[in-house]
């Protein structure tokens, strides 16, 4: 079977929607899948190609197709990038017509939208990341027909659901997670050393991006109640770094690291004496939607969780594998970090379990899942 992977986005990036699309290529490809990903040309700092960047298989082809990329200052921006992205999408559909590829498979709407038009149903795949009511006509041509949709949690499914969606015509298959390369041989005092991280603290660690719908700022609020303990932040943009150094930057107890190489997370992850999870309950996304990378790479770690309690994130986490705490509330938030810092036996167990737990969560079985839908009634595929 020949898979066309089809994104409007800029690869590689440092947001973790490109990891995600890389090892879900990676996976497909693994499963002897022909996987081709087609991108549109962007102008990029990340010098690394696709595959080094992301540190995975060259079992796939990546390629760029030609599209305008401009830009214009100040507010005008936005503008210039709605009109280069919508040009890019009628680039990549046309690209896509002529790639003779049995199935394409993307996660952008408009994509999936301008494709239902020439193509038969069972060759388009979406995989559903957010419901966003503004989307509505697209999704409503993709409900009459019949278009088969994957959604990473079980709260997109309902919303598709509560739309008119066939629940024939949805797979839930949450992210996933490389156990081998999280799961790495190196004890805590190890890693510390190889990062510059003192031996003589005790550690909480969160890793990925520094929006507010992740909790961050709560997480930051959260450390006023816990001096004794050092708070590490890795990951963000370059803004969103600058604007959270101006923020917390001060605080004696936080430690603001930036962006680090997807490579090298693993490492800090095995610095921490507790991983946190803070998601907001602010935003329908965080609450009901999201399947966060983090979350499983967290898992793979061994090391104590503390999450918020929220819908999207009990999906994977409960009470024998985590601890959770009401979400957007600094005080309990540090509750249970000190509740995981201070009954050790407790922390072992439940990371003993997440461990155990995430083993059904590797990119290769949700790969594996996907294919299953993809080609059931279809003998031919």
């Amino acid at each position: 079977m020949k898979l066309s992977y089809i994104s409007n986005q800029r690869l590689p990036t440092e947001k973790a929607y490109g990891i995600q699309i890389a090892k879900t290529c990676e996976a497909f490809a693994d499963l002897y899948i022909d996987v081709i990903l087609t991108v549109p040309y962007r102008r990029s700092d990340i010098k690394e190609n696709l595959f080094d960047y992301y540190f995975v298989k060259r079992n796939f082809k990546f390629e760029e197709t030609f599209s305008p990329d401009f830009y214009l200052s100040g507010k005008s921006d936005k503008v210039a990038f709605a009109i280069k992205n919508f040009i890019s999408a009628i680039v990549l559909v046309i690209h896509s017509l002529f790639s003779k590829a049995d199935i394409v498979y993307s996660r952008d709407e408009p994509i999936i939208f301008l494709l239902s038009f020439f193509k038969k149903s069972g060759d388009l795949i979406f995989e559903a990341h957010r419901f966003s009511n503004s989307r509505g006509l697209l999704y409503e041509r993709f409900k009459n027909k019949n278009l088969k949709i994957v959604a990473i949690s079980h709260g997109l499914k309902n919303k598709f659901l509560e739309f008119g969606f066939k629940p024939e015509n949805i797979l839930v298959a949450p992210d996933g997670v490389d156990i081998e390369k999280f799961n790495i041989n190196k004890i805590k005092e190890e890693c510390r050393k190889e990062l510059g991280l003192p031996l003589d603290k005790k550690i909480v660690l969160y890793s990925g991006h520094l929006f507010e719908w992740k909790g961050v700022h709560v997480l930051a609020a959260a450390a006023a109640y816990l001096q004794e303990v050092l708070f590490v932040f890795v990951g963000g943009t370059e803004i969103d770094v600058l604007k959270f150094r101006e923020k917390f930057g001060n605080e004696k107890n936080i430690k603001i690291l930036g962006q680090k190489p997807h490579k090298e997370i693993p490492l800090f992850l095995k610095t921490a004496d507790v991983l946190v999870l803070p998601n907001s309950a602010r935003e329908m996304f965080s609450a009901l939607y999201t399947s966060p990378l983090k979350l499983f790479e967290y898992m793979v770690s061994r090391r104590p969780i503390v999450a918020s309690n929220l819908p999207s994130i009990r999906e994977v986490l409960n009470e024998r594998n985590s601890i959770l705490v009401k979400p957007d509330d600094a005080e309990a938030l540090a509750e249970g970090i000190k509740k995981a810092l201070g009954d050790t036996a407790f922390s072992d167990q439940i990371s003993r379990t997440a461990f155990e737990d995430v083993k059904e969560y590797t990119w290769e079985k949700r790969a594996a899942k996907i294919q299953n839908y993809i080609t059931q009634n279809l003998p031919n595929r």
